[in-house]
Formats: structure tokens, C-alpha cells, sequence
């Protein structure tokens, strides 16, 4: 029973895996990227841990696996934050088909700081 939930936590997790390789490639945008090897990643990284965890069985390789899928569910988070802001403040192309950007006329470029007041256009919505 342990070898059948091993392979599927391996099988899907690699799955996981290839869909963010795959998300990497074919979405059209820096921010739709990150998204995609984000969540996936993530997910995948985690369900292979578990592969790991149970396959082996003993409480220091859990341990570690566990560690391993806390380090990256905190970081992986906040590094693709700390990416798309930056890729935001240089100036990184949206996809042509976004339709609002709810921080175009918020950011402030010389001091990179966001704006709580809303503008004209706001106002009216």
C-alpha cells in the first residue's frame, strides 16, 4: 500500500512539475509566469517530499522533507512577489489582452512607493 501512495505522490507531483516548466514556457506575460512555476512548483515540490517521507519511513528523513516543503511554501511565495514588483517598477510588458492596471496610475516611480489616494477615475466607479 505505502509503494502504491509513494508512486502516486511521485507521478502527480512530477506532473505538477511539467505543468509549471510547461507554464514557464506558454504564458504570454512575466506575471502569468510566475504564477504558474509558483503554485505548481510549489505543489509539486511538496508531493514529492511526501514521496520521499513516506518511502523511507524514518523520522529524520520526514523531518528533513517536511522542512523542506515549509522552506519552500514560505519562500516561493515572497520571492515571486519581490519578482513581479520589481519586473513592475522596470517596466516589464503586461500581456496586449490585460484589461485594467489597477496600478498604473497608483505607483509612484521616483520614490517606487503605491498611493493609497484614488484617482479621478476611481471616483467615479
Amino acid at each position: 500500500m505505502t509503494e502504491f501512495l509513494v508512486a502516486a505522490c511521485l507521478v502527480i507531483g512530477t506532473l505538477f512539475m511539467l505543468l509549471a516548466a510547461l507554464g514557464a514556457l506558454r504564458m504570454p506575460d512575466l506575471l502569468m509566469r510566475m504564477h504558474a512555476t509558483t503554485k505548481a512548483g510549489a505543489l509539486g515540490s511538496g508531493l514529492i517530499m511526501l514521496a520521499v517521507a513516506l518511502h523511507y519511513g524514518q523520522s529524520d528523513v520526514t523531518a528533513r522533507a517536511i522542512a523542506i516543503v515549509i522552506f519552500i511554501m514560505l519562500t516561493a511565495p515572497v520571492a515571486a512577489h519581490v519578482l513581479a514588483r520589481a519586473g513592475y517598477f522596470v517596466g516589464v510588458p503586461l500581456w496586449h489582452r490585460i484589461l485594467a492596471d489597477e496600478l498604473k496610475d497608483k505607483y509612484d516611480p521616483t520614490t517606487h512607493k503605491l498611493t493609497g489616494e484614488p484617482k479621478e477615475d476611481d471616483a467615479e466607479r
